[in-house]
């Protein structure tokens, strides 16, 4: 009986500690979690027409390269229609003065284009204007 009393006045007063102490949320973002995120202001892309604009350099080995042109006019990319290939595809690359796809984005046996690989901006991504969110010192290791 004795230890039953003792577990109930302890649970009690960790209640009471709890409840004295309690200071409601505050979110992060300084907003109503439940409100709806305002949608960011539409951004230009850096660059304009395909050729135009200098390659970007890589921050890293393995990062995939980035699109130095806008994208916005081109039409939507499918299993089978896709207008990057026909710049950077193996046939017109040369011919375009483009970066040629990569070995990766090929079937090693069949040297043909790789269906798995069709949705370019997945990876490769078009470049904006826009003052960074956060302060960043990252430099990478390609020099």
């Amino acid at each position: 009986m004795k230890k039953t009393v003792t577990i109930l006045m302890a649970s009690l007063l960790t209640i009471i500690v709890g409840c004295a102490s309690y200071e409601p949320l505050v979110s992060m973002r300084g907003a109503d979690v439940a409100s709806p995120d305002k949608a960011p202001a539409v951004m230009a892309y850096a660059g304009k027409r395909p050729g135009t604009q200098p390659v970007v350099a890589r921050t890293f080995s393995t990062q995939p390269p980035v699109i130095p042109h806008a994208v916005d006019n081109f039409d939507e990319v499918t299993l089978t229609e896709n207008q990057c290939m026909d710049c950077h595809g193996p046939a017109n690359y040369v011919k375009k003065n483009s970066p040629k796809l990569g070995d990766s984005h090929f079937v090693a046996a069949t040297k043909t284009f790789d269906a798995s690989r069709h949705n370019c901006t997945q990876c490769h991504v078009p470049q904006v204007d826009a003052p960074p969110l956060v302060e960043n010192r990252f430099t990478g290791n390609i020099k």
